[in-house]
């Protein structure tokens, strides 16, 4: 029986390992929606205590930093290693239409959750249009 070889398969797996691919990030998965004047966005951080959070803004990005400490110690022998320990980082670029001097966010069951409000400039409004009687007057 003939087999084929691939010499960059074991490339790809640790390539996958470290970077993760689209369907599968390794950092931070994330979700984000709208839902009227506000956007929502959840990050996945199973494993990570609150404390080892850090959201900073600086203009319009939103940094999120946290770190995951394996569970075992130094000194044991590890048989498998597939959840990633260590520091995570993801940036968020936020639009102008969005007011980050209002971010809430909390964190439930391995999942932080941030709630961005619309800015009130970018919200719609009505502009009144004055009436007909001024160009009348011009008119005359």
């Amino acid at each position: 029986m003939l087999m084929r070889t691939d010499p960059f398969r074991e490339l790809d797996r640790l390539a996958e390992r470290v970077w993760g691919t689209v369907a599968r990030p390794v950092g931070m998965p994330m979700d984000a929606w709208r839902e009227g004047d506000t956007f929502f966005v959840e990050l996945d951080l199973p494993g990570v205590t609150p404390e080892s959070i850090d959201l900073d803004v600086e203009r319009n990005v939103l940094t999120v930093k946290a770190e995951r400490k394996p569970a075992y110690g130094e000194d044991t022998e590890t048989v498998i290693t597939e959840r990633p320990a260590g520091t995570f980082s993801r940036q968020l670029f936020l639009g102008e239409t969005l007011d980050v001097e209002r971010i809430d966010a909390s964190y439930e069951a391995g999942v932080l959750k941030l709630r961005i409000p619309l800015a009130e400039h970018a919200k719609p409004r009505k502009i009144a249009i004055s009436g007909g009687s001024e160009r009348k007057e011009l008119n005359s």
